[in-house]
C-alpha cells in the first residue's frame, strides 16, 4: 500500500485546518449555507434528506486493518454505528453532526484517510479492479497508476472547478472488473506487439439520464505517457464542457456534441504541448509509488486441509463456491465477503463487523482488504489454509452469505431513505428481491445475474449496466419502476434496453420473479447465464412474462 510521506501528512493536516475554521465560520452565521456549500463539497460533506453525510475516500478501493478499524471508532463515536461502501469504493457516514466532521477528518488523517474530493465538479476518486494486485488474468497491478493519478489530481489548479464531476478508472486484466467502459475516463492495461504494457484509453463512458458506453481515444498509450495524455484529455474537456445546462455537462455529452475525431485531434494536440513538461518527473515518482505495492510475503503451508474442509462441510463449500476467486499463486485466494445479507441494506456494514473484517485482514491476510464497486470487501491475498477459519469467523459476525455474483448480491443506491436527489426508494426493493428468492431457494439454481438498482435518473445504482436494471422515478407523487434488460459493465459493456411502462412498489418484485422464472424455462441448459439467453433470444418473451396482460388482451 502507499505510505503518507512528510508533504501528504502536512497537506491533509493543513487542509482539515482550513476546513475546521470554515465549519466555525458557518456555525456562528459568518457563512451562509450557500457561501459554504463549494467548501464543504470540497471536503467531502453532503447535505441530505435528514442529516449531513460525509463521502470517506478509500482510493481504489484499498484499505489495511488500521484504517479499518479506524472508520469502525467513528461509525460508533460520531455516526449510529455503520457505515455504507459505495459504488466509489469509498464509505459515507449518513449522520455526523456538522460540529463534529473537523474532528472526524482529523481522525482520518490519523490512518492516512481524507474526504478530499469525494464531491464537487472535480478529479473524484479513482477506481481500480478490486482484485488489482491479485488476480490471475491479471496483466500488471493498476494500483500505483490510480495513486500517480490521485497524487497528480489532487488540488490541481486547473481540475478543480471543471464543468461537471469526472471519474477515472483503471484496471490491469483483460476482464473488467472495473467498468471502466462507463467512466469519464477508462483505462484498460493491454500490452502492444512488443509485449511492452501500455494503455487503452477509453472515452466519454457515464450512465446518468444520458447513458453512453465510452469510445477508445487512443489503442495504445505507452505507459510512460500516461500522465501528460490524460491532463490532455481533462484541459480540452474544461475548455469544451459546457457550463450553460448541468444535464449536458459531462465530458459523454462534449464527445457527442463534437465528434469523437474532433476530440481525439484536440487531445492529441494538447499532449504534443504538455508532454515535453512532465519531463520524466512522472516516471520518477510512479517509480517510488511501485515500491510500496509489492506483493506479500507470501505464506508457504500445505492446502490440503482446505480441500478436506470442502469435502466434509458443505456450507463452506457452497460459500467458497461463489465467494472465492482464483488468485495468482495457486496456493492462495481471493475471498468476497458479501455485503449483501439476505434482507439487509445492500453496502452496509456494522462497526462489529468493520473490526471483525480488520482483525481477520491482520492475522490471516497480510493486513490488507479491498472496497469492490459492488458494494462489498474483498480479502485479495488469503492462504488457502486459513480459509475455513476466515469462513467460520465470518459466520459469526454476519459476513459468511454466499451469494457474490447472484441475484441477491445487489448494488443499490440509498435511494429517498437518505438521498436528496432521490426520486423512490431502493434499499426496500433490494431487500424484498433479496428475500423472495431466498424463500424461492432457487438463487444458485438462477446462477450468475446482476441485478442494479438506483433511486433516481442520476444512477448511482448503475442499473443501466444490470443484467436487470430497476429504475426508481415519481410519477405523479407515486413511485414507478422501470426495468432495463441487457445491461453489461464487463469489457463487453452495454447499456440495458428499457423493455416497456414501469411498475408500482408493490409489484416490481412479483415482475422480477416472472422475469426470472421465464429465464428457468428459456436457457438452453444450467450453463447458460441470464445476459447469454437475453442476447440470443432477445427481449420478446422476456416482456411477455412481464405482462402477461398484453399478452392477454391481444389474444
Amino acid at each position: 500500500m502507499y505510505k503518507y510521506n512528510e508533504f501528504d501528512a502536512n497537506f491533509v493536516a493543513r487542509r482539515n485546518a482550513q476546513f475546521r475554521a470554515q465549519v466555525a465560520r458557518r456555525i456562528d452565521g459568518r457563512l451562509t449555507e450557500d457561501e459554504f456549500r463549494p467548501l464543504r463539497l470540497m471536503n467531502g460533506l453532503y447535505l441530505q434528506l435528514h442529516a449531513y453525510m460525509l463521502r470517506v475516500a478509500v482510493p481504489y478501493g484499498t484499505l489495511n486493518g488500521a484504517q479499518m478499524r479506524q472508520l469502525a471508532m467513528i461509525a460508533d463515536r460520531w455516526d449510529k454505528g455503520y457505515g455504507h461502501f459505495t459504488t466509489r469504493q469509498n464509505i459515507q457516514f449518513n449522520w455526523p453532526k456538522l460540529t463534529d466532521v473537523p474532528d472526524i477528518l482529523d481522525s482520518l488523517a490519523e490512518v492516512e484517510m481524507h474526504a478530499i474530493q469525494t464531491s464537487g465538479n472535480t478529479i473524484r476518486n479513482v477506481t481500480a479492479d478490486h482484485f488489482a494486485g491479485a488476480a490471475a488474468d491479471e496483466i500488471d497491478d493498476p494500483r500505483p497508476v490510480a495513486e500517480l493519478l490521485r497524487q497528480w489530481s489532487t488540488d490541481h489548479p486547473e481540475f478543480q472547478f471543471l464543468p461537471r464531476k469526472f471519474k477515472i478508472a483503471v484496471t490491469g486484466s483483460p476482464n473488467d472488473r472495473a467498468v471502466t467502459r462507463a467512466h469519464d475516463i477508462g483505462l484498460r492495461m493491454v500490452r502492444d506487439a512488443a509485449g511492452k504494457t501500455g494503455f487503452e484509453v477509453i472515452l466519454g463512458g457515464g450512465l446518468g439520464r444520458t447513458p453512453m458506453i465510452g469510445q477508445v481515444v487512443r489503442d495504445f498509450l505507452p505507459k510512460r505517457d500516461l500522465l501528460a495524455f490524460v491532463e490532455a484529455i481533462v484541459s480540452v474537456y474544461n475548455l469544451l464542457g459546457r457550463r450553460d445546462n448541468k444535464y449536458k455537462a459531462r465530458i459523454k455529452i462534449t464527445v457527442h456534441e463534437h465528434g469523437i475525431e474532433r476530440i481525439r485531434a484536440m487531445v492529441e494536440a494538447r499532449f504534443e504541448e504538455l508532454s515535453g513538461a512532465f519531463s520524466g518527473v512522472d516516471q520518477a515518482q510512479l517509480e517510488a509509488i511501485e515500491a510500496g505495492f509489492a506483493g506479500p510475503g507470501y505464506k508457504v503451508a500445505p492446502t490440503g486441509e482446505f480441500e478436506a474442509a470442502l469435502e466434509r462441510d458443505p456450507v463452506l463449500c457452497a460459500w467458497a463456491d461463489t465467494n472465492l476467486a482464483t488468485h495468482r499463486n495457486p496456493d492462495y485466494a481471493i475471498v468476497s465477503i458479501s455485503l449483501k445479507a439476505h434482507g439487509k441494506t445492500p453496502g452496509d456494514a456494522t462497526s462489529d463487523q468493520m473490526r471483525v473484517m480488520a482483525g481477520i485482514a491482520e492475522e490471516l491476510a497480510h493486513n490488507e482488504l479491498r472496497v469492490s464497486h459492488e458494494q462489498n470487501i474483498i480479502l485479495p491475498h488469503v492462504h488457502k489454509s486459513d480459509i475455513p477459519e476466515i469462513h467460520a469467523r465470518l459466520q459469526e459476525a454476519g459476513l459468511a452469505t454466499a451469494n457474490i455474483g447472484l441475484i441477491s448480491d445487489i448494488i443499490a443506491c440509498p435511494g429517498m431513505d437518505y438521498c436528496a436527489l432521490a426520486t423512490a426508494r431502493s434499499i426496500p426493493v433490494a431487500q424484498e428481491i433479496a428475500e423472495r428468492f431466498a424463500a424461492l431457494k432457487i438463487e444458485h439454481d438462477v446462477g450468475p445475474l446482476k441485478i442494479k438498482i438506483s433511486g433516481c435518473i442520476n444512477a448511482c445504482g448503475h442499473h443501466h449496466v444490470g443484467h436487470i436494471g430497476i429504475l426508481g422515478l415519481d410519477r405523479a407523487g407515486v413511485e414507478n419502476y422501470q426495468i432495463t434488460l441487457g445491461g453489461d459493465g464487463t469489457q463487453n459493456a452495454a447499456i440495458g434496453q428499457r423493455v416497456g411502462p414501469g411498475f408500482a412498489a408493490d409489484a416490481i418484485v412479483p415482475a422480477v420473479e416472472r422475469l426470472v422464472m421465464s429465464y428457468l424455462d428459456l436457457r438452453l441448459s444450467p450453463e447458460e447465464i441470464f445476459l447469454e439467453t437475453y442476447r440470443r433470444i432477445g427481449v420478446t418473451p422476456f416482456k411477455a412474462a412481464l405482462y402477461p396482460e398484453a399478452r392477454a388482451d391481444a389474444a
